[in-house]
């Protein structure tokens, strides 16, 4: 039986209808519980608002007009609203749309399609929102090793595998540029054949090169960017479902990654993006404390729809630039990102040609 959705006025949340995730059965099989914001005043939606904490599933509200300011403390507590009028731009909890109840449709469409994918994200962008990046990074990894384990990745995995592609081919020369000029190291990703895909070689190139930056000490600043058409395609597919087991593979995201040293190294990096920057390639750049995105970036998180969440820092590092409202909106939908919108949220600080 597929998934159902309740919609439920902000009143009727206020009221407590909406049940507690822990007790309700009902809620138990509809996870998403959408919210309708039109008419709200400021006593219903602080009321509403205190009853989010309770629920424990995904909330997503919608409006058709604007979001009033006396709305802030429900859209902050729920988990995205989506609005078709005017808004306050440094408002993160909310992604403005020609059409909110379609927008809320497609978002809860995603979720019918991968449930526990879905709500898993919603709940590590929680949990982890005020931790150190460290402990962030780690809550990420195990509900990633969780869903690992779940039916959703299963089918993905198990259609990819149908295809019969083998592992990629080691790399014909190094998979990681470093290049220094006085007090700057280049890095660049050097897999243009696989569009500088976040595989094992790329993966453990890209995070010796970080350590070599970290323990030198005589750079000041380190700039990131990538070899030939894209910047980063993401993980490489082709070597998915390989780890010997989850465990290992928590052990090796969390320690063997290259999100704690971005981290790190964030004052003094710069990240120069430009065509495809799909998942790990976004994740870990957005970890950088400037981020420079060509005319061509399009960006995209995609790995609900592979039955998994970001596992390679996204749902640390991107929730710290454009908020754990707007970072869900894009993992759930997977939706493609320009840079005129990256950089009106966020997610990038600077449009240019590279150089």
């Amino acid at each position: 039986m597929g998934m159902e959705v309740r919609t439920l006025g902000a009143a009727e949340l206020a009221e407590g209808a909406a049940g507690e995730f822990a007790m309700d059965a009902t809620t138990l099989l509809e996870p998403l519980l959408l919210i309708d914001l039109d008419g709200v005043d400021g006593a219903t939606a602080a009321a509403a608002a205190a009853r989010i904490p309770a629920r424990g599933g995904p909330a997503v509200g919608f409006c058709s007009g604007g979001i009033a300011a006396e709305l802030a403390p429900l859209t902050a507590a729920l988990d995205l609203t989506y609005a078709a009028g005017a808004v306050n731009p440094a408002d993160r909890a909310v992604v403005v749309t020609d059409d909110a109840e379609r927008a809320v449709a497609e978002f809860a469409d995603c979720m019918r399609r991968y449930p526990q994918a879905a709500s898993f994200a919603a709940q590590v962008v929680r949990a982890s929102e005020g931790l150190p990046v460290p402990a962030a990074i780690d809550v990420e990894s195990f509900a990633y090793s969780t869903l690992q384990g779940g039916p959703e990745f299963g089918r993905w995995l198990a259609a990819r595998r149908r295809l019969g592609r083998p592992l990629p081919p080691a790399p014909e020369s190094d998979p990681v540029l470093l290049t220094a000029d006085g007090d700057t190291l280049r890095i660049t990703l050097n897999r243009p054949e696989r569009r500088n895909a976040y595989g094992t070689a790329l993966r453990d190139a890209l995070v010796e090169a970080l350590r070599t930056a970290l323990l030198a000490g005589t750079f000041d600043k380190i700039v990131l960017d990538g070899a030939g058409a894209s910047f980063c395609a993401g993980g490489d597919l082709d070597e998915f479902g390989h780890t010997p087991d989850t465990a290992t593979a928590h052990q090796i995201r969390t320690r063997g990654g290259a999100a704690r040293l971005m981290a790190r190294l964030a004052e003094r990096t710069e990240v120069r993006l430009h065509g495809h920057c799909v998942g790990a390639g976004i994740e870990i750049s957005a970890f950088a404390g400037h981020i420079v995105a060509a005319p061509d970036t399009v960006i995209r998180l995609p790995e609900v729809a592979m039955g998994l969440i970001p596992g390679a820092g996204g749902t640390v590092s991107v929730p710290r630039r454009i908020g754990r409202w707007r970072a869900l909106h894009l993992f759930v939908t997977g939706i493609a990102l320009g840079p005129q919108c990256a950089l009106e949220w966020g997610l990038v600080d600077e449009i240019a040609d590279g150089g």
